[in-house]
């Protein structure tokens, strides 16, 4: 049976919703709130009957900070997602999809880190900076639910890479971390360009095979 599931935004006043709209509606006496958090419980819960799922927006994504459903369903949930979670069945079908997870990751994590040292191209007497930085930006870049650029699926993973080390350079070899930046539309967006312009002549040096001086920012960053 398909129920439905009503997309509606938090309200500043506890207990309520919002519609789009901005009208404010109450959920029904018999409802609760559940917080996002166990996808296993949501998923049941939606399959019992209708749902209101509060979201927000972060940037461009948006994100469920839980669903409003009926008590008695999101009570019938727990108990029976707790009972096969409860089975030796379960932690060893969960054994395994963390195994296959965590193989799946480290794959991942290898072919990101050998993308990134084909963006960085640097010169062969400095492949040995390419590689401490390759580790650097993916260690920082590739943590599950981190977030950054490179668990997107949105852009191929040549531009993850890139994006990932441009990302990296700016926390770490740039100021931008301490900068004021003016509250103008545009202005934070302008910024990165400029210091995205400078890494990349900072990565010339290196792909050049030139002389890299003792102030070089990336190579402190990099000691």
């Amino acid at each position: 049976m398909t129920h439905n599931h009503r997309i509606v935004l938090p309200s500043r006043f506890e207990g309520t919703v919002l519609l789009e709209s901005g009208e404010r509606l109450t959920p029904p006496a018999d409802w609760a709130f559940l917080k996002a958090g166990d996808a296993a419980i949501t998923r049941s819960v939606k399959a019992k009957g209708p749902t209101w799922i509060v979201q927000v927006r972060k940037g461009k994504r948006l994100t469920s900070k839980g669903i409003w459903a009926n008590k008695v369903h999101i009570r019938e949930s727990r108990k029976e997602v707790e009972a096969r979670r409860a089975t030796p069945e379960y932690e060893q079908q969960r054994a395994k999809d963390l195994a296959r997870r965590e193989t799946k990751h480290n794959t991942y994590v290898s072919a990101f880190c050998s993308e990134v040292v084909c963006f960085l191209d640097f010169h062969p007497k400095y492949q040995a900076e390419a590689a401490l930085l390759a580790e650097k930006v993916t260690a920082h870049s590739t943590p599950v639910g981190s977030g950054t650029v490179a668990r997107t699926r949105r852009i191929p993973v040549e531009q993850r890479a890139e994006s990932a080390v441009i990302a990296w350079l700016r926390h770490e070899t740039t100021a931008y971390d301490s900068m004021s930046i003016a509250r103008i539309k545009g202005r934070r967006r302008e910024i990165r360009r400029q210091l995205a312009a400078r890494s990349l002549e900072t990565l010339k040096a290196y792909r050049q095979g030139q002389e890299i001086s003792e102030n070089c920012p990336l190579k402190k960053a990099l000691a």
